[in-house]
């Protein structure tokens, strides 16, 4: 399956479960160490724009990636970078570009289907953050699941991930015989508890 319809559908889940907060639960911790939900979905939102300017062939500018204090209109403002980054992964041979992704490296791009995996990736868990904090349920597409377990394990779980601001934490240990969708929150050091 398109990587890109992958996305849509993980990011289009995640904006049904931040429809359901309201401004009172902004200040909802998560499970990313240190961050209220909106934290979380102000580093959501300018990851959006940040992804969209990639598409667009702008992502090397790093203004495009900028985390921008969220206010009372976080929620709204979610949602409208979503849409944003569903439209730029949706043009007519993005699949055809390289994506710049500085927060990789300064000069380093990627092919799009491979850039458009690291989004995905990112917000089939940042969905479960979402739901997490809101202390709703969350139930992953098994597709996505699937589609998810190749990126999830190829995601270097070295001394990179200890530094401040790492996209994931180191990997936990989880039984074997959990769900893979348990096990990938683990690979990306989340515990499904």
């Amino acid at each position: 399956m398109d990587i890109r319809e992958l996305d849509r559908r993980a990011v289009r889940a995640s904006v049904d479960l931040v429809a359901k907060a309201a401004a009172e639960d902004l200040g909802r911790p998560t499970p990313c160490a240190g961050w209220t939900l909106a934290d979380l979905l102000a580093h959501m939102t300018a990851q959006h724009h940040g992804f969209a300017a990639a598409a667009e062939g702008a992502g090397a500018d790093l203004a495009a990636w900028r985390v921008e204090p969220s206010g009372d209109d976080a929620l709204s403002a979610y949602a409208g970078a979503a849409e944003r980054v569903m439209t730029a992964f949706a043009q007519d041979g993005v699949l055809d570009r390289e994506f710049a992704l500085p927060e990789f490296g300064r000069d380093l791009t990627f092919p799009a289907a491979q850039a458009i995996g690291f989004h995905f990736i990112d917000y089939l868990v940042h969905g479960w953050d979402v739901a997490q904090s809101l202390g709703v349920a969350f139930t992953a597409e098994p597709e996505l699941v699937e589609a998810a377990w190749p990126i999830a394990r190829a995601v270097p779980d070295d001394g990179r991930r200890r530094r401040p601001g790492a996209a994931f934490q180191p990997g936990l240990v989880i039984a074997e015989d959990a769900d893979r969708f348990d096990r990938i929150l683990a690979m990306l050091g989340r515990s499904p508890a």
